[in-house]
C-alpha cells in the first residue's frame, strides 16, 4: 500500500493520519477537508467560542509544526463527489480525481436545517467553525435568543447564551431536554436545571414558521402563540455525509454501515459521525436485535475510531487479522456550569436507578440496564464514579452485580 486517502480532515480524520504515521506508514497520506481549515476541534463551537471564552486561535486541534510532521497532502477547501471503489478513485468538485489505494472515510455530519425560515438573517445552525463565528457575532448584538431542539447542542448553546446574560427561551416537541439520551428521570432533571439557569422551557411544543422580513423577529409555535426572536439557534439534529457515496456500490443507512472492523468494503474504512458498526462488547446481550449496529457523534469515539480504522486497514494491507472495535462508548456536556458525562448504552433500557448522591445536589450517579446487564451510566459532578461503572460495563457484568457494587460503595 503506497497511498492512503483519507476524506474527511475531522477529529477522526486527524487521529486516522497519526495512527498510519504512528505504525509505521512510510507512503503517501492525502488529506481531504471541505473548510480550508485544518482540523479544528468542535465541542468548544457550543460552549467556550460562544461564551467568548476562547477565540478560534485556540481551536485547532495541532500545531502548525505537528501537523507539518505527518507529511500530509492536504487537500483543503475541497469536497468529495463521487466515489468508485473499483478504480480506486475519489472525485472532487473541482473536477480533479484522487487515486488510492487505502480509504478511510471521516466526512462527518451536516446539521439538519428547518424547511422554513432558515433564509433570515438571524438564523442558525450549528456545525462549523464559521457557524459558530455567526452566532457569537448575533449573540454580542444582545437581544432574545431562541433556541429550537432541546438536544446536546441545543442545550449547551441555551448554557452559552445565559452565560452572557441574555434572554433564552428553549423549544422542543418532546416533553423534555436530553430525552432520548438520558430517558424520563434524567431529562426532567435537565429541565429543572435550564428552568433554574432562567432559561424559558416551552416544551411539548412544535415551530410552525419564523416570523420576520429581513431577519428573524420571533418563533410561532403550533397553537399559534409566538416567541419573541433576535437570534434562533436551530439544533434539530444531524445527518451523516454521505450524499456523495450514493452511487459508490457501499452499504449506506444513516451512515457508511461497515463490519465490526470499520470496514465498508475491501481497503475501504470509515470512522467517527459517518460510520455505522455493530459494536461487538454489546451483541451478547441483543439489545435492539441481532446485528444491530450503531453510529456515534461523540468527539471520543472519532478520536478511538479513526485510529482503529487506520490500524485496520495497515492490517488488511500487511494480510494480518483484523480487530473488532468495541469500546465502551463516552461522551460529556457542559451546561450551566455542570459537566453531564454518560458512558455506554443509555437507551434504550429496562432498568434506571439513581445509585449515588442526589438531583437536589446536582451531584450523583445513575447506571441503566437491559436485558439483565448493566449498560450504561451517567454521573454529574462525579468522575470517579462515572469510571467505575465503566468498567464494570466493559466487564458485561449483570445488573444485579452492578447494583451490589453500588451497595458496597455507599456501605
Amino acid at each position: 500500500m503506497e497511498r492512503v486517502v483519507i476524506v474527511g480532515a475531522s477529529l477522526a480524520g486527524l487521529n486516522a493520519a497519526e495512527a498510519l504515521r504512528d505504525d509505521g506508514f512510510e507512503g503517501r497520506i492525502v488529506l481531504i477537508g471541505e473548510e480550508p481549515h485544518h482540523p479544528y476541534d468542535r465541542p468548544p463551537l457550543s460552549k467556550q467560542l460562544l461564551t467568548g471564552e476562547w477565540d478560534v486561535d485556540r481551536l485547532p486541534l495541532r500545531s502548525e509544526d505537528e501537523f507539518a510532521q505527518l507529511q500530509l497532502e492536504f487537500l483543503g477547501g475541497r469536497a468529495a463527489t463521487g466515489l468508485d471503489p473499483e478504480q480506486r478513485l475519489v472525485s472532487l468538485d473541482d473536477g480533479q480525481s484522487v487515486e488510492f489505494d487505502g480509504l478511510i472515510i471521516a466526512t462527518g455530519a451536516h446539521a439538519i436545517r428547518l424547511p422554513f425560515g432558515q433564509e433570515l438573517a438571524g438564523v442558525h445552525t450549528l456545525r462549523s467553525q464559521a457557524d459558530a463565528l455567526h452566532i457569537r457575532d448575533d449573540l454580542e448584538s444582545g437581544g432574545k435568543v431562541v433556541v429550537i431542539g432541546a438536544g446536546f447542542i441545543g442545550a449547551e448553546v441555551a448554557s452559552s447564551a445565559r452565560a452572557r446574560g441574555l434572554d433564552v427561551a428553549m423549544i422542543e416537541a418532546l416533553p423534555a431536554p436530553m430525552l432520548g439520551p438520558l430517558g424520563d428521570e434524567l431529562a426532567d432533571w435537565a429541565a429543572d436545571l435550564h428552568r433554574a439557569a432562567g432559561v424559558s422551557m416551552h416544551m411539548r411544543s412544535k415551530v410552525s414558521a419564523l416570523i420576520g422580513s429581513d431577519g428573524v423577529e420571533a418563533v410561532e409555535l403550533e397553537d399559534g402563540s409566538r416567541i419573541e426572536a433576535d437570534t434562533v439557534v436551530v439544533g434539530i439534529g444531524v445527518r451523516p455525509n454521505v450524499e456523495w457515496l450514493e452511487t459508490s456500490g457501499l452499504t449506506i443507512g444513516d451512515g457508511v454501515v461497515c463490519d465490526q472492523f470499520c470496514r465498508a468494503a475491501p481497503m475501504i474504512y470509515a470512522a467517527g459521525d459517518v460510520a455505522r458498526w455493530p459494536n461487538v462488547l454489546f451483541t451478547h446481550f441483543r439489545y435492539d436485535q441481532p446485528q444491530r449496529t450503531m453510529r456515534i457523534e461523540h468527539w471520543t469515539n472519532a478520536v478511538e475510531q479513526g485510529m482503529a480504522a487506520a490500524r485496520n486497514l495497515l492490517l488488511e494491507s500487511r494480510g494480518e487479522a483484523l480487530e473488532a472495535f468495541a469500546p465502551v462508548p463516552y461522551f460529556w456536556s457542559d451546561q450551566h456550569g455542570l459537566s453531564i458525562m454518560a458512558s455506554g448504552i443509555t437507551a434504550p433500557r429496562d432498568e434506571f436507578r439513581l445509585v449515588h448522591g442526589s438531583f437536589e445536589s446536582n451531584r450523583f450517579a445513575a447506571i441503566y440496564g437491559l436485558r439483565g446487564y448493566l449498560t450504561g451510566v451517567v454521573a454529574v459532578g462525579w468522575p470517579r464514579m462515572l469510571r467505575r461503572y465503566q468498567g464494570l460495563i466493559r466487564q458485561q457484568v449483570s445488573w444485579e452485580e452492578a447494583l451490589e457494587t453500588a451497595r458496597e460503595i455507599e456501605g
